[in-house]
């Protein structure tokens, strides 16, 4: 049972998008983020300001950049973009198979199973406090190639979730 429970806790791996793609971002004029449909902002309250590279909630205080992303670049029906937050200077996050980042435990997730053709073939509502038992299920299936992660209510973008 031991071992079970040990492959179990390391069927899966959270993905971070890497910093650099975003870098320019921050050294860019409010004008130039704006001609891009993105903006920059100071973060109010925490949490509420997810980063989809350090996979934490951002600090009060910071500087984050709200900036349009192709989280889905995929040539299907399901190719799909939407807005994430990158804060200044974040540092790639790189959990641990079976680690869920803190930031995903506090809120109701949809989880998105694709099949190598990027076609969505899986589904699921979860808090993230019981969210293991699904990856378990969706990467069980033999037609999911992988997940997406995204928060339900805003039904932004969180993150990819792969076998580890």
């Amino acid at each position: 049972m031991g071992s079970t429970l040990l492959v179990m806790s390391q069927n899966f791996r959270f993905v971070a998008l890497p910093f650099e793609p975003f870098a320019p971002l921050f050294e860019m004029d409010d004008a130039a983020l704006r001609a891009l449909g993105a903006q920059r902002m100071r973060v109010e309250e925490k949490p509420g300001t997810p980063c989809r590279v350090s996979l934490e909630d951002a600090e009060v205080g910071e500087t984050v950049v709200l900036v349009p992303f192709t989280h889905h670049d995929v040539a299907s029906p399901y190719r799909a973009s939407g807005p994430i937050f990158v804060r200044r200077g974040a540092r790639r996050a790189m959990p641990a198979p079976g680690e869920v980042p803190l930031l995903l435990r506090h809120r109701l997730l949809s989880i998105r199973g694709y099949d190598r053709a990027g076609m969505m073939v899986a589904a699921d509502l979860v808090t993230g406090s019981e969210l293991e038992p699904v990856l378990y299920r969706m990467l069980s299936e033999e037609t999911v190639d992988y997940l997406h992660v995204h928060n339900a209510k805003p039904g932004c973008f969180a993150c990819r979730v792969e076998r580890a």
